[in-house]
This record gives structure tokens, sequence and C-alpha cells, in this order.
């Protein structure tokens, strides 16, 4: 069934928009999920959704923003649209940990960014991807080893150790590091918490962890200077700039759950695009390198890992045509903008050739465009690379299953064959 005929039979249900926070949404089948948004993309304006819950912005309701210009134009005017809170619908009693710069507004985003880019700047590139070929082939020869099973593990370890490796972090923490991401950003599957308490006491504690974990290495580091990036980020830059120590929780905090996360479910979901896409596994395969980047860009398009950010109305103003009020609730739903059918012809085709893909999956054009774009690029194209040229007949074993949240595109079992 298409999204459109799913949108034609199921009329006067979707006349009143789900709410779009509930994971369960995200784990209907992808054409009911696809013809909401059909539905929401078709309508004049912003589609305003009820308030749900007591805390932060579901207090009062939200706007859902789901067309391709109008995130873009959101995501560009950062005087209108706040990104403080972007990433949290927490309770109040966890927002010190998530402080970063990714909740941040000018000049306090600026000077964060500034002092984090000397790290995981474009010009690092060339280092960048050359651990990545190391770290993939050392991967992958390990999955050899071990035999078909669980691909998660293979997938996550990538930017794990990517990161951890620029990070001067030992690889016998890695399962530390695993284990704190997954119970963070997985926190709100029943399976994984009972109950809304149980979930609240689970991901605070595996944020303290981080945070004790990475003030550890901060001392270390200020006592014993390396060449790390950990050094480079507690050391006083030449301009007197340095992360404090709650600036640079906050910011690991965001780089282990953002960089190794989201990374690690678009690898999972390469795997399963190219397992039910055999023909483009075959073009990708016929000649990579010509290929590689345009594929990427497809698979992110696609399985658009991270699914939503928050912006709020700094004031009364207007966007497209539409009046926000000062105070109002925004959320920007980039898996909708990457199936929009006035940008993207056939959206529903996985197709690695195409081309221009202006794909929003690391945010639109604006300030707080993601940093690290560059790094997962180069990490998916170098896990994949490995993959295909030395398990070229790799593939998904039975149903992946998906991780029951609204803010990422992630799995919880995945298997592989070969």
């Amino acid at each position: 069934m298409s999204p459109s005929e799913a949108t034609s039979r199921s009329a006067t249900t979707a006349a009143k928009p789900p709410d779009f926070l509930d994971p369960s949404f995200w784990l209907r089948p992808r054409d009911e999920r696809a013809a909401v948004f059909e539905r929401l993309r078709a309508l004049p304006h912003p589609e305003f959704v009820p308030p749900r819950l007591p805390w932060g912005p579901m207090a009062n309701g939200y706007y859902a923003v789901v067309k391709h210009a109008d995130i873009a134009e959101v995501s560009r005017r950062p005087q209108d649209f706040s990104s403080e809170g972007a990433t949290s619908i927490l309770p109040p009693e966890m927002d010190e940990f998530y402080g970063s710069m990714i909740n941040m507004d000018n000049p306090e985003h600026s000077r964060l960014r500034r002092i984090v880019a000397r790290s995981f700047g474009r010009g690092m590139a060339p280092k960048f991807e050359a651990m990545s070929r190391q770290v993939a082939r050392r991967i992958v020869d390990e999955l050899i080893e071990r035999g078909p099973g669980d691909f998660i593990r293979p997938a996550a370890e990538m930017p794990i150790a990517v990161l951890s490796t620029m990070m001067g972090i030992p690889g016998e923490d890695y399962e530390f590091l695993f284990e704190r991401t997954n119970t963070i950003m997985g926190g709100v599957d029943p399976e994984l918490a009972a109950t809304p308490e149980e979930t609240a006491a689970a991901v605070l504690g595996a944020l303290r962890d981080l945070g004790n974990y990475i003030g550890r290495l901060r001392e270390d580091r200020l006592a014993h200077p390396t060449g790390d990036v950990i050094t480079k980020l507690v050391q006083v830059q030449e301009d007197g700039e340095q992360l404090t120590h709650q600036e640079l929780v906050s910011f690991f905090i965001l780089l282990v759950n953002a960089g190794m996360e989201t990374t690690r479910n678009a690898i999972a979901q390469a795997l399963a695009l190219l397992t039910a896409h055999p023909d483009q596994r075959q073009l990708l395969q016929s000649d990579f390198e010509a290929h590689a980047k345009n594929a990427v860009e497809e698979i992110l398009r696609v399985g658009t890992p991270i699914n939503w950010m928050r912006r709020t109305a700094t004031g009364d103003c207007e966007m497209n045509g539409h009046r926000f009020r000062k105070g109002d609730e925004i959320f920007l739903f980039y898996w909708s903008a990457n199936h929009d059918e006035k940008v993207f012809e056939d959206p529903y085709r996985f197709d690695i050739t195409r081309d221009p893909n202006p794909q929003l999956s690391f945010g639109a054009v604006g300030p707080h465009f993601c940093l690290g774009a560059h790094l997962a690029r180069i990490e998916i194209v170098a896990m994949l690379r490995e993959l295909l040229t030395s398990l070229p007949d790799i593939r998904v074993d039975g149903e992946p299953v998906r991780l029951a949240s609204s803010f990422i595109e992630g799995f919880k079992e995945f298997r592989c064959a070969f």
C-alpha cells in the first residue's frame, strides 16, 4: 500500500495529528508514517499538536514543521527561533547534562563551536579518513572471525573506536561507552525500562556516569597533557579561550551520543537498504568509489538517523506565511523533510544515483548544521567499503527490531548473514 492509499484509507483518523514525540508513532509501518506526513505537508501551515505531557515543550503543545522549505527557513533564522533545549524533552533535573552547544544560541554557541571546531573541523578530514579505514578493517576482520549474527555491535564500534582514538580513550572502556549511550538514547523503550520513573533513573544514572568519566579524564589531561582531543579541549587556547568543566561534560555527552549512536544506526540502515534493494547494491559494488558519496547521502536521506530537533519562537514572527507567537514550541521533523515530494522526485525510492540530494539529516543551512557531518560521512564510507569488499554477500538476516524512540531511528536487534 502506498502512502497516498494509506492516507485515503485512514482519512477519519488522520484528521487529528498524532503526538510525534510518542515513540509508538515511529514504530508504525513506514507507509502509515509517510501517509501522516504527506497529509501535513499538504496543509498551508504547520499543524498544532495539542499538549500531552506536563513538562517542557509538551506542556502547551507544539507546532509540527514538516516541509523541507519550512525547516530550512527556521534553521537559517536563529534570531527568531531559539535552539535552547533543541534536543531535550526530558524532565528539568536532566538539564545540566544537556547544556552543550547544540542547545545554545549565540554568542555562547559560536564561542563553543569555535573552540571545538579546532579539533573536529574539516581540516582534520585526512586524519579522520586514515583512522576510519584502519578501524573498519579491524572491525570487519573481527566480524569474519566471529561469524554471522549480531550486527549492532560492529556498527556501533565504528564511531566508538574512531572517537575514542581521537580522545585517547582506551579500548577497555568501549563497553562502558556502548552501554551508557544505549541507556540514554533508548531509555524510553518499554523493554529497556518498565516505568517512566525507571527510565528517568536509568538515563540520569548514565548521564552522571559519563559526566564523572570525562571529569576524571579532564583532571588527568590537565596534569599529564598528551596530543589527544581531550587535552586540546581542556588547555587554554591561543586566544585565551577554554572549555569549563561543565562545558566539557556537556560536549562529551553530546559527542558520544550524537556521534556514536547516529552513525551506528546509519551504518545499520545502510545494510538494511542495500539488502532490500539488490539492484542498488550491485550498482554500488560495481564501482564503489564512483558511487559511494551519493550512496551515503541517499542512505542518510532515506534512513534519517535523527527524527527531530526543537526550536522556540523568540518573539512574534512570520515564517513562510505562518505567524508564530513568542514562546511557541516548534519541532522540525527531518524524516518528513527528507521525503518531501516537492524536493525529491519519487521520494520513497532508494536511488544511490540521486543528484542533487539536499537531505537534511545533519540539519539545514544555519549555525547549527552538524559540526561532525564530515566525520560521520567518512566513517560510513569506510565501513561500507570494508564490508562490501571483505564480505561482498553480507545481508540482513531476519527482520531488524526497531528501538522505541521518537528521537532516533535506531535498532535494538539487528542480525547479519554472510
